[in-house]
């Protein structure tokens, strides 16, 4: 969860506050509507970091934080879909890196949700 949420406030903070220069840095032009796009996006991973820092002390998997074990893995499901199609197309280190964190975070949130969390037997 802690590193769901940094990753996510990185990103987030990246897009909410330099959208101009991302868009540049992937030669799209930083006119018209792409920018406010990129900011409602950072806003977007702001709150989802936001919601699994204060989460991260949490049992995730029980019947109470189901939703935000699903959300997260649709997230990251998602996300890492569209990276490794992206990186395929245009070989650049840093969208590796980032597909790559987007596939282990899937793959870990994928196995909270779909087992039972382990309860701790009492000690006599």
């Amino acid at each position: 969860m802690t590193f769901s949420a940094a990753l996510m406030l990185v990103c987030g903070l990246l897009l909410q506050f330099i959208p101009h220069e991302v868009l540049e840095h992937f030669g799209t032009p930083s006119s018209g509507v792409a920018p406010l796009f990129l900011q409602l996006a950072g806003a977007l991973y702001v709150g989802f970091a936001l919601m699994n820092w204060m989460a991260k002390g949490v049992l995730i998997g029980g019947i109470y934080s189901r939703p935000l074990a699903i959300g997260n893995f649709a997230h990251f499901v998602i996300g890492a879909l569209a990276l490794v199609k992206y990186a395929l197309g245009v070989p650049t280190a840093a969208v590796w890196v980032l597909a790559a964190a987007y596939v282990g975070l899937a793959i870990a949130f994928g196995y909270v949700f779909f087992t039972h969390p382990a309860k701790k037997s009492p000690t006599s």
